[in-house]
């Protein structure tokens, strides 16, 4: 009987150890495949995401900066001359639809939070104050960098959407306090 058991084990232990080898050489591919579909992801995200933030970068840089480039100089327009005719591509458009395919649901809310502003805002008119616009809107860009950033691996991030705003928007502070 001891030899029988002896032979059974002498058997199954390669079996074994071969199933379990093949069991975690498949986990191991089938995460190295998992980990290249989200660098891919990741890549692809940065240049949209790119793409997107580029008309607000132009809108929201001062005018000091926008004139100092000479690229800018010689065009011998204005950030809104630049940046407004971006937003309405067709090109912009098309990374909107991949980034509404490709970006996390919390990117794309706060994206349809930011257009849904301004599409409301050409819709009527209203008695809000230039400078309450102005918060408002500041507040939805910086929602959007914020849920951007958290995308991008920055899940535990304790800044807010003002936060994100102050390096490059000189009164960011002064709009979240009025």
């Amino acid at each position: 009987m001891l030899e029988i058991l002896t032979t059974i084990g002498a058997i199954a232990t390669p079996i074994v150890v071969a199933v379990l080898s093949i069991f975690a050489w498949r986990v191991k591919a089938s995460y190295e495949r998992q980990m290249k579909l989200q660098e891919n992801l990741q890549n692809d995200r940065i240049k949209i995401y790119n793409e997107i933030l580029e008309p607000f970068i132009i809108l929201f840089m001062s005018d000091d900066a926008w004139n100092a480039d000479p690229k800018n100089r010689s065009k011998n327009k204005t950030k809104n001359e630049v940046a407004v005719p971006m937003l309405l591509s067709l090109e912009y458009k098309r990374n909107a639809f991949r980034m509404a395919l490709l970006g996390s649901d919390e990117v794309v809310r706060s994206y349809n939070n930011l257009m849904q502003y301004f599409f409301s805002q050409s819709a009527q008119t209203s008695d809000i104050s230039p400078e309450e616009k102005g918060k408002e809107l500041l507040g939805l860009v910086g929602s959007f960098l914020l849920e951007i950033r958290k995308s991008m691996g920055n899940e535990a991030t304790e800044l807010d959407n003002w936060e994100m705003l102050e390096w490059f928007i000189t009164d960011a502070r002064k709009y979240r306090n009025r």
